[in-house]
């Protein structure tokens, strides 16, 4: 049976799963839906239309599924989904979809540190970690195990890829490629060799990742040309597929190549 705080609000249509704990002053509107073992400490607030599966820890002050930033938004029903065993640290916000029907989709085992922002129609993959104050504008895609650092900031429709980081303080006005390293503003500095070592990839496929990567964006080709060469090449990994696609999928392009090193 979960457990409600006395001074929690919580709306009857509500339904919270077992052993699901509502803290002091906790405010949870209309057609919601809780998941077992999810915690909701202090002054948590959790909007309408919104679904956390099990095992959520929403920190205080954390304000999750409230209506988008959206000037064309008027009360439409739109949705927050939320997977399971993701933690949401003080101060951040997750807004519903901007449109009836649409939704901001969230993965499982999430990490958002505090003051982060996901805003309307964003999609977040499984194990992401978005760290203090950084800013997801509205229809952003976030792959699995990728790093948004300290203070970035992400263009509305941005796709940043699985295994991709962001440099503390960079931002993105177009696409990150999976296993890279996002720089200064949308500067695809390096391949991100620790994050790759940390998730169990092995020497060859890391360097198989090195060699696309070095084709794609250090070989002076046209990027079209460099991905065309490497689609045909006689052994493509699946690592290096992941990346093909994800460029030739781009609608706002992908970050250059070039870029000058932080003095």
């Amino acid at each position: 049976m979960a457990i409600i705080h006395p001074t929690a609000i919580v709306d009857p249509s509500v339904h919270l799963a077992d052993d699901v704990e509502i803290g002091p002053h906790v405010f949870i509107d209309a057609d919601v839906a809780i998941g077992a073992g999810s915690r909701l400490m202090h002054g948590a607030h959790i909007g309408r239309w919104t679904t956390l599966g099990k095992g959520n820890q929403v920190f205080p002050g954390a304000v999750i599924g409230q209506s988008p930033q959206d000037i064309g938004y008027h009360g439409e029903e739109a949705y927050t989904v939320i997977g399971d065993n993701n933690i949401f640290r003080e101060g951040v916000t997750v807004h519903r979809g901007n449109r009836e029907n649409t939704s901001t989709i969230i993965g499982n085992n999430n990490y958002f540190m505090v003051n982060s922002h996901v805003a309307h129609n964003c999609r977040i993959g499984d194990h992401v970690i978005i760290v203090n104050g950084a800013l997801l504008a509205g229809h952003v895609e976030v792959g699995h195990r990728a790093i948004i650092s300290g203070n970035c900031q992400v263009h509305q429709f941005v796709r940043i890829g699985d295994y991709a980081m962001m440099r503390g303080g960079s931002g993105a006005t177009k696409d990150v490629p999976p296993f890279c390293i996002n720089d200064e503003m949308s500067w695809i500095r390096a391949v991100n060799l620790i994050g790759l070592r940390r998730n169990g990839f092995d020497t060859d496929r890391i360097l198989a990742v090195k060699r696309a990567f070095k084709k794609i964006f250090r070989s002076g080709m046209r990027l079209e040309d460099a991905v065309n060469e490497l689609d045909t090449a006689p052994a493509t990994t699946p690592d290096v597929r992941m990346l093909i696609d994800f460029i030739r999928a781009s609608k706002r392009g992908i970050g250059s190549g070039h870029g000058k090193i932080r003095e």
